[in-house]
């Protein structure tokens, strides 16, 4: 175990615990001297994640911060297009794919603007669920070839618009999630005097997987039935509108881990499709929805976190089994349409947060004395801890966790003092290591002892609130990559959670990815008093930026827009900042006003001062220190610790 533990560790070691040659291809890597990188676009071009944070801080942006690798994004949409594109060329398919980005996914306009920018030459559309992303698609969406297609329940105001957009040459197509839109539609176009493009939107018998398994099936929040759309085809017809008619929608849901199910759901939507051409209506679009899924624990299997299935693979099996239907149906093969948005936007942003500080059991431990014990039960447990007791781990860990129950009952009846208590936790403790370092030496290790090494992780306290960040992962139990930005070349040896700085109990991280299932800890490096430590959450470019909840009132944090550019040293630049939420932000978020707070606190100060509670002098820094706080970010401000850091390097 010793040579083990002195064996000199490698980078390509830290490659495979943190699974970056799994989840992270072909975009992430370690360099040769251990910092971690980002390839955009999925090249040998690779830029250092801390060389971003530390031009961000010479900026002003501190950690936390979101880094948005924009090449990366290009890279996305051009990949999802060319495996389509191939598809389509190996299998003889007569149609093209016509994509649209669904910006519920990330509404960010430099967001958007990157991935239209990337999709002109694919007509690479817009897809929106509500009026304000509507008001976005319109006013963003140039392209008159590509589709903007309308989804989500929709008031008057909202197929008005959609039906101006098609009116001043938009290819805007609003799907009918019920039939009583569809009726709206058809009135508010005659109203408009406008022929509508229409799509239905198919309630599927085909199951969903993984977490959002209930997007399809009887139960379904979205869609028609069979029957209503039968009844919505007699209402086109009934309006002359037979040729308004072009598209057949479905959704399966997000983030579907298992091909199988994206088969059948395109197997069942495009029966539909060939049904309704049969009908007489011209259709001539197919819209597979969303699903395709991130491989975020980079297993390939089809756990909720993962998916057995690559982009090619998804795209094959689209284009393959729409073919086979349609040419079985003698019915003309329809354009694709698909609104991937996790698989575009998910890879290309990282959380950068910094460790700020840790909890850790055994930094509490007393040295106890024999000469020191007073009582019968931390007797017992320092012979436990030294030895004396011999019989196997498991029965010593049982008694050790006997012995400790007993003295918090006798602390809490009065029999044990302070003393005695701290003794007895302090003990339990050291008993607890010895127990761990043994399960190290192989063999069969019963499982209460192996989840030891989570009892004993440290908490690592990271600068961030995982509720405005990482809401899916507290929500949804969602995994996400982790991984220290650095010292890939030192051995991690401190076992830990990561904890936020909210107050709130739920505010960590204790689930990561394995390669078999997931682990309650993560292996990360001991914390150095003069040395920042940074730590990546990697993959969240998906949903994460709009869900997030101002929990405690923490805001948005800051972000930076990376480019590649060649003619610089390090192979990037920050192309632009975006700061985050002032304390001022998010205290009129909720209804109070900082001119009000200020005058309200300066009444206070005033009047302590008449008291002659502090001095005039005192009470005028206090009041401007209030103030100036309305200005600072949300987040602890760790600029200070910093400077006093490099100080104390450069002075070794």
């Amino acid at each position: 175990m010793k040579g083990q533990n002195t064996k000199r560790w490698t980078v390509r070691e830290s490659i495979e615990l943190y699974g970056l040659n799994r989840w992270g291809q072909p975009y992430y890597d370690i360099d040769s001297d251990g910092y971690l990188c980002v390839k955009p676009a999925g090249d040998e071009r690779s830029v250092r994640v801390a060389d971003v944070v530390e031009e961000a801080a010479s900026k002003g942006l501190h950690a936390p911060i979101v880094i948005r690798f924009q090449d990366l994004l290009r890279q996305r949409v051009e990949r999802l297009h060319t495996a389509f594109q191939r598809s389509i060329s190996e299998e003889g398919y007569p149609g093209r794919y016509q994509g649209v980005f669904p910006i519920k996914v990330n509404q960010l306009r430099e967001v958007i603007e990157e991935i239209q920018d990337a999709g002109k030459p694919f007509d690479y559309g817009l897809e929106c669920g509500s009026k304000p992303e509507l008001l976005i698609a319109l006013a963003m969406q140039e392209n008159s070839e590509a589709l903007l297609i309308c989804n989500g329940y929709k008031d008057a105001e909202y197929i008005r618009l959609a039906l101006y957009g098609l009116k001043i040459g938009k290819k805007v197509v609003i799907v009918a999630e019920q039939l009583s839109e569809l009726k709206s539609i058809i009135a508010l176009s005659q109203e408009l005097d406008v022929r509508p493009l229409i799509g239905f939107r198919a309630k599927l018998y085909a199951r969903g997987e993984g977490k959002w398994a209930l997007s399809s099936g009887d139960n379904a929040k979205f869609g028609l039935t069979t029957t209503e759309m039968i009844e919505g085809a007699r209402m086109l017809e009934e309006a002359e509108l037979v040729d308004s008619l072009t598209l057949l929608h479905f959704h399966i849901g997000s983030q579907v881990p298992n091909i199988i199910t994206l088969k059948n759901a395109v197997i069942e939507a495009a029966r539909f499709y060939c049904q309704l051409s049969k009908l007489g209506f011209p259709m001539g679009y197919i819209d597979v929805g969303g699903g395709l899924g991130i491989d975020y624990d980079g297993s390939r299997s089809n756990w909720e976190s993962s998916t057995n299935y690559n982009l090619e693979e998804y795209a094959r099996d689209v284009v393959f089994n729409i073919k086979q239907i349609c040419e079985s149906s003698d019915v003309p093969c329809p354009h694709i349409v698909s609104e991937s948005g996790r698989a575009i936007t998910a890879p290309h942003s990282i959380l950068v947060t910094e460790v700020v500080d840790r909890i850790f059991k055994r930094d509490s431990a007393l040295k106890v004395s024999k000469e020191d014990i007073k009582d019968s039960v931390v007797q017992d447990l320092y012979d436990m801890a030294n030895g004396r007791v011999r019989y196997g781990r498991l029965e010593k860990f049982h008694d050790a966790l006997q012995k400790k129950e007993e003295a918090y009952s006798l602390f809490n009846h009065g029999y044990l003092d302070l003393h005695g208590r701290a003794q007895a936790e302090s003990l339990f403790w050291q008993i607890c290591t010895k127990l761990e370092k043994s399960t190290q030496k192989g063999g069969y290790t019963p499982e209460e002892l192996v989840e030891l090494r989570q009892m004993l992780a440290d908490q690592y306290i990271c600068n961030f609130s995982v509720f405005q960040s990482l809401l899916d992962h507290w929500a949804l139990d969602q995994l996400f990559p982790v991984a220290p930005l650095v010292r890939h070349k030192e051995r991690p040896s401190v076992n830990a959670i990561l904890v936020d700085i909210t107050c709130d109990s739920d505010g960590k991280v204790s689930k990561f990815i394995d390669l078999e299932d997931e682990k309650e800890y993560l292996p990360l490096h001991p914390l150095k008093k003069n040395e920042s430590y940074y730590i990546g959450f990697f993959l969240i470019g998906a949903y994460q930026d709009i869900m997030g909840d101002n929990h405690n009132l923490f805001g948005r944090v800051n972000e930076a827009h990376v480019f590649l550019e060649e003619d610089e040293e390090d192979g990037f630049y920050i192309e632009d900042t975006i700061s985050g939420n002032r304390v001022k932000d998010v205290l009129e978020s909720v209804q109070f006003k900082s001119e009000m707070l200020s005058r309200l606190m300066k009444k206070q100060v005033d009047r302590a001062i008449k008291q002659d509670r502090v001095k005039p002098r005192q009470g005028v820094r206090f009041t401007e220190m209030y103030e100036q706080s309305m200005q600072k970010k949300t987040y602890m401000d760790l600029s200070e610790d910093t400077k006093r850091k490099r100080k104390r390097r450069a002075s070794k």
